[in-house]
This record gives C-alpha cells, sequence and structure tokens, in this order.
C-alpha cells in the first residue's frame, strides 16, 4: 500500500481546440517536450498523455489531431459546436478514468506552458486544485484589462467566489474532477464552478505569452456573452437589486406627488412638461431593463429544463 502511494500520477493535457489548424504541430511539440521533461524528472508516470478535444472545427484541425495521434496524443471530436466550456468538460469526461490529475490549457499558449510543472509540484504537495494567475495584464489593450478588471470586481460585489486573472488554466485532481462532472447545468462558467468545490487550492503565476498563431476566439460580443453567463449563473443579486430600485422609485415618485399637492393648494402653476417627459423615458428604460434582467434568467431557466445533452462525442484516435 505505501509503495503504491509513492508512485507518479498519471497526468493528462487537455487542450480544447476550434480551428487551430494552425498553431497544433507547434503546440503538441512544445506540449510533448514538456510532457517528457516532466516523466524524465519523475514527476508524473509515463502513461501521461495530451489529450485535444476539438469542438467542431471548421477547418482541418481534426486532420492535424488524427495525423498527430500516438499512445502519448489522444483526440476526441464533438459532433457539433458545443463551446469552449463544455470542450473541457468533454475532454475532462474522456480522460478521468485514465488519468490521476489533469490540466487544462488554451491551444495557443498563451498560457505559459512553463509552468506545467510548478503546477504538478503543488499538487504532490497536497493542493487538489492549481490555478493558472496572470501576474499582470500589460499585453492586453486599454478595453480589456479596464473591461477584466471591472469583471472581477462585479462578481465579487455580487458574491461570486472567483480567482482574478485566472482564464482556464489550471490543474485538478481526480476528485476534484468527479466533484466537477457532477455539475448538471448547461449554462456553464467553470471559473465560478470550480472555486465553489473546496478542497485544498493554491496558485502559480505567470506572464501571458502572445499567440502563436491563429486568431482569438473570443472576440468583444463573445466575452460580454460569457460575462454575462458567469454572473447569471451565480448570483439573483440583479433581480433583487432591480427590487430595491423599484421600491425606490415608487418612494421618489410618492415624494414627487406630495409636493405636487402641496404646490396646488399653494396656488403655484406646475409646468412640468420636458420633466414630465423625461421622467416617463426615463422609468420607460428602468422597467424594459429589469424585463431583460428578469428574462435573463427565465431565458436559462428554459434550457435547463430541457437537460439537453451538453456535448456529444463522434470521434476518438
Amino acid at each position: 500500500m505505501g509503495e503504491k502511494e509513492t508512485e507518479s500520477p498519471v497526468l493528462a493535457i487537455i487542450v480544447p481546440c476550434y480551428d487551430e489548424e494552425a498553431v497544433l504541430p507547434s503546440t503538441n511539440a512544445i506540449l510533448r517536450q514538456k510532457l517528457d521533461e516532466m516523466i524524465s524528472s519523475g514527476f508524473i508516470s509515463p502513461g501521461s498523455f495530451i489529450m485535444y478535444v476539438d469542438d467542431r472545427s471548421s477547418d482541418n484541425t481534426w486532420k492535424v489531431i488524427h495525423a498527430l495521434s500516438s499512445p502519448e496524443v489522444r483526440g476526441i471530436r464533438l459532433s457539433r459546436r458545443s463551446g469552449h466550456q463544455c470542450a473541457l468538460l468533454a475532454g475532462m469526461g474522456e480522460a478521468l478514468d485514465k488519468c490521476d490529475l489533469c490540466i487544462t490549457i488554451d491551444a495557443d499558449l498563451q498560457d505559459d506552458p512553463e509552468v506545467l510543472a510548478e503546477m504538478v509540484g503543488k499538487s504532490l504537495g497536497g493542493a487538489d486544485i492549481v490555478y493558472g494567475v496572470r501576474k499582470d495584464r500589460k499585453t492586453d489593450s486599454w478595453v480589456k484589462r479596464t473591461t477584466a478588471g471591472n469583471f472581477y470586481r462585479v462578481m465579487r460585489g455580487l458574491g461570486v467566489d472567483c480567482v482574478s486573472n485566472h482564464a482556464d488554466f489550471r490543474l485538478m485532481s481526480r476528485r476534484s474532477m468527479e466533484d466537477l462532472l457532477e455539475y448538471g447545468e448547461r449554462n456553464l462558467f467553470l471559473r465560478g464552478i470550480v472555486s465553489q468545490l473546496g478542497y485544498e487550492q493554491d496558485v502559480v503565476f505567470y506572464t501571458r505569452r502572445k499567440r502563436m498563431g491563429g486568431y482569438s476566439k473570443y472576440p468583444f460580443r463573445k466575452m460580454l456573452d460569457f460575462a454575462i453567463d458567469g454572473i447569471t449563473s451565480f448570483s439573483v443579486r440583479p433581480v433583487r437589486m432591480l427590487f430595491w430600485l423599484g421600491v425606490a422609485f415608487m418612494l421618489t415618485a410618492l415624494g414627487i406627488g406630495i409636493y405636487a399637492v402641496v404646490r396646488y393648494f399653494q396656488g403655484a402653476t406646475i409646468e412640468g412638461w420636458t420633466s414630465l417627459i423625461l421622467s416617463i423615458w426615463f422609468c420607460t428604460g428602468i422597467l424594459l431593463m429589469g424585463l431583460g434582467i428578469v428574462g435573463e434568467y427565465i431565458g436559462k431557466i428554459y434550457i435547463e429544463v430541457k437537460h439537453r445533452p451538453r456535448y456529444r462525442i463522434v470521434d476518438k484516435v
């Protein structure tokens, strides 16, 4: 029993892919090198492997994965485009029974693979979850830095426990993977779910690199959608805020009503066409915004209650 406890863990490096044919050969070479270095140092078992998840790419990504396949390089292909978060779950679900640890990393390797060994070291030291956290955002544009910073502040303000400047570059133990896979929701925000799992958690810091090729799969619109999903997945505070905003408007309207009655009995003429029109427009805007927030939650409920599969695997190598 004691001998088994000292065995090196099997590591699976899970790489979600969408239209990544331009970078995959270079990515695979770098990850294979890091895998071999960790195996040689005794950090991980020789049975460790890389798992590529093709999220139904429109280019030749699957053909490249097929050509790269070996005992150390495996791949699965989803039957339709399921999204980055579902691709990560599909990779973990496929690798769960074949590994003791997994590390998720994007195919562009902007998340620095040089810290993979440090992550495994933290895991061997007792951490079930190790987050890859950016040291800074100097390489981002001012807009991206500002919106990212505000996003994390809003999330914390809404009571969502998430790690700032952490994307989906993380190490997880098998038991934390098993717990994560029990979450059945379709409205996935893994950065928030993983932090709720508990267990011993640690971080490694790294400097984000430039893309090796290809293009970003998260333009502003998708980043905004992702942020909204994150907020609505973990907090009902926007709806509560809407309620208290309504209360504030009712009290304001009551005050204005009392003021108007007093001015009427004083014989003063109330001329307020402009302010009345502005009030109508403003209140209508608040109401429509409120309906939009409530509708966002109802839409999420509609999607969840259908219990449709989040992804289907159509091919493996």
